[in-house]
């Protein structure tokens, strides 16, 4: 299967969007590093190693991996004819259920493996519907598309 230009540009968008994003959380906890004492209240502190690092970079990877694969089935169902609709539903559903059982995965991986940080390793798993609601909100009031 060749790759539709379509998919890869919207991926690529993803993966750009995704990452800064996961550079911003990175800094963020550098600057909460710096900023919390290491003596707080409660034994609140905030790390700052490897494992913020890995987090990060498995997390965007389980994010934008997940959407190309998305973009992959879509294109798949569009090249279907009309014949086909149960078949194209029963491909999307099939493709949504092993792509949420592999966000699960790495969510769980992240929760158990010391190595990775929890929140850096989650935070990329929303980054994707949130570039997407946003770039629909800016192109909307671009194109002067006034339909609601």
């Amino acid at each position: 299967m060749v790759v539709q230009d379509a998919v890869k540009k919207e991926t690529t968008f993803i993966a750009v969007g995704t990452a800064l994003a996961s550079v911003l959380v990175i800094v963020l906890f550098f600057v909460l590093h710096q900023v919390v004492p290491k003596d707080a209240p409660f034994g609140y502190s905030v790390p700052f190693d490897y494992t913020i690092f890995l987090g990060a970079i498995g997390g965007t990877v389980a994010a934008v991996g997940n959407f190309f694969w998305m973009g992959l089935t879509v294109q798949k169902i569009t090249g279907m004819s009309e014949e086909e609709t149960d078949r194209a539903r029963s491909t999307m559903a099939v493709s949504l259920r092993y792509r949420t059982l592999l966000q699960l995965l790495w969510v769980v991986l992240a929760i158990f493996v010391p190595a990775i940080n929890l929140v850096t390793g989650v935070i990329p798993l929303f980054i994707p519907s949130i570039l997407i609601k946003f770039r629909g909100i800016f192109l909307r009031g671009k194109e002067g598309d006034t339909k609601v």
